[in-house]
C-alpha cells in the first residue's frame, strides 16, 4: 500500500513507520520528506494522488504550559493543517481511499465510573474541571470537525496514550519517573489511565485502513484501562514510589513547563468498535505490555 503520513515526525509517526515498514510510506512535514507549511496547498498535494490512505498526525505538541500564545499555536496548527489536507483531498483526481484523522481519548469527560466506548459522554460541560481540561476537549472537538466533508471515508482516531519504547514519548517519561522513585500515587491514584501498546496501535491503524466498515469515531485503546496508582506500581517493579498530592503536581508541572492533565484527568475508555469487529489485542493487559516495553527500551 501507499500510505501518506502528514506530520509523521513525532513518536506516533515513528510507530506507524514501523507498522508500515514493508509498504510505501510518504511523509509530508516541515522538516523531512515532502515539504509543506501546514497551511496552504502546494506541490505536496500530488503526493496524495492515488494513495491508499492519508493519515493526519500534524499539530504542535501539547507538552507545554497552556499560555495564551501556546493555546493559539496548538489550535491553529491542528485546524489549519487539517483544513489544508481536506482541501487537498478534494483537489485530487484520484483521492486517497481513506482519511484517518488524529483525535484523542481526552475528548471524553473525566470518568471514574463504567468505561465508555465510542458512545460515551464527551467532555466540556462538566462542573468544576480546570480550564486547561476544557481547552484540550475543545481542541479535540474542533480537530475532528475540521476533517468533515473531505469526500472520502473518514475515520476519527480517538487514541489513548500510545506506549512505545521510543525516547521522548509518554512511556519514556512515566518510566523515568518510576525509576527515580517519583511514580507513587498521584492525588490518590484512583484516576484511570487509558493506554495502548505501540504494536497494537499500529495493527489497529492498519485495520482501519483496510476495513471499509470503519468510519467516524473509533477508540484506539487497550480494553483494560486501570487506575493510575496500579499503572505506576507495575512500572516501579518493586521500587518505592513517593506519593504526590495535587498541589505538588501543580508545582512540578510548572517547573517542567507542562500541565497536570496527563496525570490527573481520569480517562476510562474502551475500544468498543474494534472489539466488536473481532480485533485481537496482542497486549490487552498492562503488566505484559509494560514488560515488553521495558525490554525493548533497554
Amino acid at each position: 500500500m501507499r500510505i501518506v503520513l502528514a506530520g509523521g515526525t513525532g513518536q506516533v509517526g515513528h510507530v506507524l513507520k514501523r507498522e508500515f515498514a514493508d509498504d510505501d510510506v510518504v511523509v509530508i512535514a516541515r522538516s523531512e520528506g515532502v515539504r509543506w507549511d501546514g497551511r496552504t496547498l502546494g506541490d505536496w498535494v500530488g503526493a496524495l494522488e492515488g494513495a491508499d490512505a492519508l493519515i493526519n498526525l500534524a499539530g504542535r505538541s501539547v507538552d507545554c504550559r497552556y499560555t495564551p500564545a501556546n493555546r493559539r499555536a496548538i489550535m491553529a496548527s491542528r485546524l489549519e493543517s487539517t483544513w489544508a489536507l481536506r482541501d487537498a483531498i478534494r483537489a485530487c483526481d484520484v483521492p486517497p481511499r481513506v482519511f484517518l484523522q488524529s483525535s484523542t481519548a481526552t475528548i471524553y469527560a473525566d470518568n471514574r465510573g463504567p468505561a465508555w466506548d465510542e458512545s460515551g459522554r464527551l467532555g466540556g460541560d462538566e462542573d468544576g474541571v480546570p480550564d486547561t481540561w476544557r481547552f484540550s476537549i475543545d481542541v479535540a472537538k474542533r480537530w475532528e470537525e475540521a476533517a468533515a466533508d473531505a469526500g472520502v471515508r473518514t475515520v476519527l482516531m480517538r487514541a489513548a496514550m500510545v506506549m512505545s519504547p521510543d525516547r521522548g514519548g509518554v512511556f519514556d517519561t512515566l518510566y523515568g519517573l518510576a525509576r527515580r522513585g517519583l511514580g507513587g500515587p498521584a492525588a490518590g491514584g484512583g484516576q484511570y489511565v487509558s493506554w495502548i501498546h505501540d504494536q497494537d496501535f499500529g495493527r489497529a491503524v492498519r485495520r482501519l485502513v483496510e476495513d471499509e466498515a470503519f468510519a467516524g469515531p473509533v477508540n484506539l485503546s487497550s480494553p483494560n484501562p486501570l487506575p493510575y496508582g496500579e499503572f505506576m506500581r507495575v512500572l516501579r517493579d518493586g521500587r518505592v514510589g513517593l506519593p504526590a498530592n495535587r498541589w505538588m503536581l501543580e508545582v512540578g508541572a510548572f517547573f517542567m513547563r507542562t500541565e497536570t492533565e496527563l496525570v490527573l484527568k481520569s480517562r476510562r475508555v474502551v475500544p468498543g468498535r474494534l472489539v466488536n469487529a473481532g480485533f485481537g489485542f496482542a497486549f490487552p493487559e498492562w503488566d505484559a505490555a509494560a514488560r515488553d516495553l521495558v525490554s525493548r527500551r533497554a
